[in-house]
């Protein structure tokens, strides 16, 4: 199985002064996302309401597209970089997952 990875445009916005720059707004962004996403999933986790929940959830799947979203464009900028995991790290972490099946009763 080959896997490839695209590269993201080379690009370096450095800061010229006190000024809030694109990169420093959407990563602003990025970090507000993750935290929304992150309290709404705590909410649903603890909501009873069914009218509620479904509400709620629909609002959790808008905020991860947005998560999304904002991630992608710093990714295509350059601006979020990800390192590629090699074969040997993605086989040892499938490894160590699939074990935990054991633990669980059957079905």
């Amino acid at each position: 199985m080959s896997v490839e990875i695209a590269v993201p445009e080379a690009a370096n916005q450095t800061a010229q002064g006190p000024e809030f720059s694109d990169r420093d707004r959407l990563n602003d962004i990025l970090t507000m996302e993750k935290y929304m996403t992150a309290s709404y999933n705590t909410g649903l986790n603890e909501m009873q309401n069914p009218k509620l929940h479904e509400a709620v959830q629909g609002i959790l799947s808008d905020e991860h597209n947005m998560q999304y979203q904002v991630f992608d464009k710093m990714w295509q900028k350059g601006w979020y970089k990800i390192e590629a995991a090699d074969q040997q790290k993605i086989q040892q972490a499938y490894q160590q997952f699939n074990g935990y099946k054991s633990q669980f009763p059957k079905q």
